[in-house]
């Protein structure tokens, strides 16, 4: 992330950004760990699309690392039920898959919500590339927020300064 000029930005204590990887075979949550152990963020792996989306529930994340084969509920219809809820309903998804690279796969992926679509074996640079523009996203959302809550603050000690009544 770029240094900012803004002087009130260096005050904001912003949270970490996290990303949840989903795969069921645990040697491919390792995999996706070991590319992204050095990003700025925390990780959180599980391997059923019942636990991610009981972490979706607790947690706020930057990003979805979804793979599409997965026994009992796959990728698509994790995303679906993401996109179906408020909570979850925003937030981005990478289709991460070892299935065909026919048009139709890639098309539902798309449909289901993703913001993209990796194939397995994954290009180790290129993950880490689209992992640091979510990341930055999510930072900046974090800093307009953390910003946001403190303009009103600023607003509601200034109307009790003067006289008028909080809203």
């Amino acid at each position: 992330m770029s240094a900012t000029t803004d002087s009130s930005d260096d005050n904001l204590q912003l949270p970490r950004s996290r990303i949840l990887l989903v795969d069921d075979t645990p040697q491919n949550l390792v995999a996706l760990e070991v590319v992204l152990e050095d990003m700025d963020c925390d990780l959180d792996s599980v391997t059923s699309g019942n636990a991610a989306l009981a972490k979706l529930l607790k947690e706020d994340y930057a990003l979805v690392l979804l793979d599409v084969q997965m026994p009992e509920m796959d990728g698509f219809e994790v995303a679906g039920i993401m996109r179906s809820h408020q909570r979850t309903q925003n937030v981005p998804i990478i289709f991460v898959t070892a299935i065909s690279k026919e048009t139709r796969f890639v098309q539902q992926g798309y449909r289901s919500g993703a913001v993209d679509y990796l194939f397995k074996p994954i290009d180790p640079q290129l993950l880490q590339s689209k992992v640091s523009f979510f990341l930055s996203l999510d930072q900046q959302k974090k800093r307009l927020e953390a910003k946001l809550a403190q303009a009103r603050r600023s607003e509601a000690e200034m109307k009790a300064l003067y006289g008028e009544p909080p809203e």
